[in-house]
């Protein structure tokens, strides 16, 4: 059966007359009478009695008209849901964040663009950079907040030819550790070969790993380092920096109000920090309106922050070019 059956009975049901009813249906008579023909062999029964006029519904076709009303009625409806959340869909930003950004840079960012735009829906998929890179490939997100270095590859999967990036924030890991009962780091860098420091380690599905073993390599002073303690959560490392088990290179970001109220301190000089950039990532590919719209904006206020002092809570954008800042 066609559906288009459905509206031939009913119009020919409202106007009792087959040329008005093919007429309003833009048909000649005669392929309009064979669609309702055709309608009625499927059915396996006549639907109209054609003896008289108006053309009246059999027995058979007042049985069968509540259930056409309603076929029609909830394919116009299904038809209109579905529009709805086409555009719906067309009109959510979609974003992935490593966890440490979900929880620090990414809510003031956001503020701060909505401040210059009215943004609309946004869903927010919180991970591990290595899920994150997954689900851009995928494409189930259109853009990808993380940590980035000038020595590493931080989003390794998303090559310079099907992606590019914006540099919209600045921070930096500082290798810390739980003070001492007098304030003093519980553990300092180096350590030695005889009293290597306890070291609370990225996993390797982590951003900030790839981007700490990367900075490490071209340190001259390498620090003697025993891992005790593998996430790739910086919140669980700071956990447990903060319980005095080790030393963790930990996002200025998170870890601000920590340093501030002296939970947490340095392991180190500023020599052992390693700063690092907040990179908006998308595809090369033209996305939605709504998502081109958001990129162009994003661009525009990174340019436009990059001179701005920066403030203890929200890293501000890094300097030099950022706009169309490639991978």
């Amino acid at each position: 059966m066609e559906l288009s059956w459905l509206d031939d009975f009913l119009a020919l049901v409202d106007s009792g007359n087959f040329s008005r009813a093919a007429e309003a249906r833009h048909l000649t008579q005669p392929a309009f009478s064979r669609r309702i023909r055709a309608l009625e062999d499927w059915v396996g029964t006549p639907l109209f009695d054609r003896a008289g006029q108006p053309v009246a519904l059999t027995e058979a076709g007042r049985r069968f008209r509540p259930f056409a009303d309603e076929t029609a009625r909830r394919l116009l409806q299904g038809r209109e849901e579905a529009r709805l959340a086409a555009q719906t869909e067309a009109a959510t930003l979609r974003f992935a964040a490593t966890h440490a950004l979900s929880l620090t840079f990414f809510p003031h960012w956001l503020r701060a663009l909505e401040s210059r735009a009215r943004l609309g829906a946004i869903t927010l998929s919180s991970d591990s950079l290595d899920s994150c890179e997954r689900i851009m490939l995928a494409g189930q997100s259109q853009f990808l907040l993380c940590h980035a270095h000038a020595h590493s590859a931080a989003a390794g999967r998303l090559d310079a030819e099907a992606f590019r990036s914006v540099v919209v924030g600045a921070d930096r890991l500082i290798p810390v550790t739980a003070p001492d009962p007098q304030g003093h780091p519980r553990h300092t860098l180096p350590g030695s070969e005889e009293a290597p420091l306890p070291h609370l380690s990225y996993s390797r599905e982590s951003g900030m790993g790839r981007i700490l073993e990367a900075a490490r390599a071209s340190t001259p002073v390498p620090a003697v380092l025993d891992t005790v303690f593998t996430s790739h959560l910086a919140a669980v490392l700071r956990t447990l920096a903060r319980d005095g088990r080790g030393v963790a290179w930990l996002p200025e970001s998170l870890i601000a109000e920590d340093l501030a109220r002296n939970t947490l301190v340095a392991a180190g000089g500023a020599d052992w920090s390693v700063p690092v950039q907040i990179r908006l990532i998308r595809p090369r590919a033209r996305q939605s309106k709504a998502a081109e719209t958001f990129w162009t904006l994003a661009v525009e206020a990174a340019l436009w922050r990059s001179s701005e002092p920066a403030t203890p809570d929200v890293p501000v954008v890094g300097s030099g070019a950022l706009a169309d800042k490639e991978l």
